[in-house]
């Protein structure tokens, strides 16, 4: 049986504000990347957001982001490698801390947003992720780092020694050249269930997705995301889930999938 991590990005709440559905797509993915109080989140929300998936089986990591409340991290922002590698320390460290607290593994680390978007292309920030990832790892841990499949972040990441997860997005569009298209362009973000559903099912079966302008993009995954703050989340997760199954795939942790 074939077997695929299913991740959501969660925690992205602060103070009043709210974002995302966060306890109900725990109920349908096998790991959470939960945001660590720079592009969103907060030590309470961070709390929350570990006890719940504490409580769902679903595994931990880490999504550090550029230091932008305002702009959700998905603003680039100029920083030196060395000041990337040491936010995303911090910022581990600081999630860390609460998993620890409930007795769990902190299992990956996944950039959010621009951060992610950058290290796909940039050899600089890239390698600037994966040694702030080996150096928050644990002896005797494997601490993976998530990134876009057939991208630079993947490169980095066999350079600095580190376990790494290519990773598919089924609720966002792509371009021919394999990087997502941006947030801006119409028709960049995919919300009809049935749709999401068998673009997660071909990732894993056929390794194939059509590009926004018709072409095939080659994708080899072991982790799929569904953004918490797409309309119709949790829909969109069961509806995931259920075609995944369906399909013969096993949805389990990331390390199961890597064999860790």
């Amino acid at each position: 049986m074939r077997r695929i991590d299913v991740n959501t990005d969660t925690g992205e709440s602060f103070g009043r504000w709210r974002l995302g559905e966060d306890e109900s797509l725990l109920t349908y993915v096998s790991s959470a990347n939960v945001a660590c109080g720079m592009h969103a989140g907060d030590p309470v929300v961070m709390e929350r957001t570990v006890s719940a998936c504490a409580a769902n089986g679903v595994a931990v990591g880490a999504h550090p982001g550029f230091p932008d409340l305002q702009g959700f991290g998905r603003r680039q922002m100029k920083m030196t490698p060395s000041e990337v590698e040491a936010y995303v320390i911090y910022q581990v460290g600081a999630l860390r801390a609460f998993t620890e607290s409930r007795g769990l593994g902190l299992t990956h680390v996944k950039a959010h947003g621009s951060l992610y978007n950058m290290a796909s292309v940039d050899d600089g920030i890239a390698l600037a992720i994966a040694r702030g990832v080996a150096r928050s790892t644990r002896k005797g841990e494997n601490l993976v780092l998530v990134g876009l499949a057939g991208s630079t972040q993947l490169w980095a990441a066999e350079k600095t020694g580190v376990p790494a997860a290519p990773e598919g997005f089924c609720d966002r569009a792509y371009g021919s050249d394999g990087n997502l298209v941006p947030r801006g362009v119409q028709g960049s973000v995919i919300t009809g269930l049935d749709q999401v559903a068998a673009r997660a099912v071909s990732m894993v079966r056929e390794g194939t997705l059509t590009s926004i302008d018709g072409k095939p993009v080659n994708l080899k995954v072991d982790t799929i995301c569904i953004h918490s703050d797409t309309p119709g989340a949790t829909e969109i997760a069961r509806a995931v889930n259920q075609a995944l199954k369906a399909a013969g795939i096993e949805v389990v942790p990331l390390h199961e999938v890597l064999g860790l």
